[in-house]
């Protein structure tokens, strides 16, 4: 696959902007139909967008934490699964830029360049919790691994070419192993049938004595024994997702009120947009978005900061400046997906028409990881300075 450079931060957002127009606009139909995005993926590979964090030593742009954050802002207004699917991609290129030896970075960086897709085999069904991973690296005499396990929610893998895979090695340790996606012993089943992001195919990854070279596998659990960015970076696109689909849905809430919806009778006005009572709530609506949107900027700039000064209180700092945009963003997605219908009316109800997407993505992408426990991290951050723990999810 033939893939463009992209050359800086402003060609990105501008790359962005243009792609997440072109994607609005069969974004309802696709989710009526569940017709899975291959076509739109295809066009984020070969626009570049998915390299945009590729170091600049390796002919990438690294775009900053606030251009990635805007990327994601931008395809989540569009389309709220489409903006998904590319989220672990990017988490994943972390733990390579950091983990990865210098070969494992120039193999694997070429590879994006050329608009290559990781997907993820990250969580489990049926554990004790979210981190109880049982998937299994073996090793075997030449140095190689055997693979073995069952993965569940895995968003991308079904459009990947390599399917990172988070598991244990013999030592219990936690280590990611790169497989292709087409490579024996893999098996990717599109059996993701929840109500919203519909389109991201979330769906089975089942690994059967999969053979795993050994520069294929990187040690994820060095990630969490200093200060980092990891969980922080991940969360700020979920974040981002969020805001995204908040904005949207105000977008065509604001649309279908001025072209469609028609005035109550005791507003005596001639439109529905001038309603004083709807007026007062599209401004209620629109400082849910605009402060979930502040909050995602400031975050993003907490992360750029911490990246350029790394140390135990600047990653700290990050990750409870990114939970709170995340609490902040999901919430204002749910809400302001959920007041469409209550400003626009009742034929905005109408299943045909589909607004409902947006709910059900907004509250379908929420349930990633409870924000009550971020606002307990921010909490315990604010009373005692304590810090919130290194596990990814911050």
């Amino acid at each position: 696959m033939a893939a463009h450079v992209i050359a800086d931060d402003a060609e990105a957002l501008a790359v962005a902007e243009a792609l997440a127009a072109e994607f609005t606009a069969g974004a309802a139909e696709r989710d009526a139909q569940r017709r899975l995005p291959r076509a739109e993926v295809d066009r984020l590979s070969a626009s570049g967008l998915l390299a945009v964090t590729v170091p600049a030593e390796h002919g990438g742009a690294d775009v900053r934490a606030a251009t990635l954050a805007e990327i994601f802002r931008l395809l989540g207004s569009a389309d709220g699964s489409l903006a998904q699917i590319p989220q672990s991609h990017f988490v994943y290129v972390n733990v390579i830029r950091r983990q990865g030896t210098e070969e494992q970075r120039k193999f694997f960086f070429a590879e994006l360049l050329a608009g290559r897709r990781f997907g993820n085999a990250q969580s489990e069904a049926g554990t004790r919790h979210v981190q109880d991973i049982r998937t299994r690296l073996e090793p075997r005499p030449d140095g190689s691994y055997l693979l073995t396990g069952v993965k569940h929610y895995c968003t991308g893998a079904l459009f990947a070419d390599w399917i990172p895979v988070l598991a244990r090695a013999e030592d219990d340790n936690l280590h990611v192993a790169y497989v292709p996606g087409d490579a024996p012993g893999v098996t990717v089943v599109d059996d993701w049938d929840g109500m919203g992001q519909r389109t991201t195919a979330s769906g089975t990854v089942r690994l059967d004595a999969v053979s795993v070279p050994a520069d294929r596998v990187l040690p994820h659990h060095l990630t969490f024994q200093g200060p980092q960015l990891h969980g922080a970076v991940a969360q700020l696109l979920h974040a981002a997702i969020d805001a995204g689909i908040a904005g949207g849905a105000l977008a065509q809430a604001a649309e279908f009120v001025r072209t469609r919806s028609r005035p109550w009778f005791e507003s005596g006005t001639e439109s529905a947009a001038e309603d004083p009572l709807l007026i007062q709530r599209f401004g209620e609506l629109a400082l849910q978005v605009r402060t979930a949107e502040a909050l995602l900027k400031e975050a993003a700039r907490t992360v750029d900061a911490a990246r350029d000064h790394l140390t135990d209180d600047s990653a700290a700092e990050a990750s409870i400046a990114v939970a709170a945009a995340k609490v902040r963003a999901a919430e204002a997605a749910v809400e302001v997906a959920s007041a469409l219908f209550e400003v626009a009316g009742t034929r905005s109800a109408l299943d045909s028409l589909n607004l409902h997407r947006h709910w059900r993505d907004a509250r379908t992408h929420s349930l990633h990881d409870p924000a009550r426990w971020k606002v307990q991290h921010i909490g315990r951050y604010v009373l005692s300075g304590t810090r919130p723990p290194r596990h990814g999810l911050l």
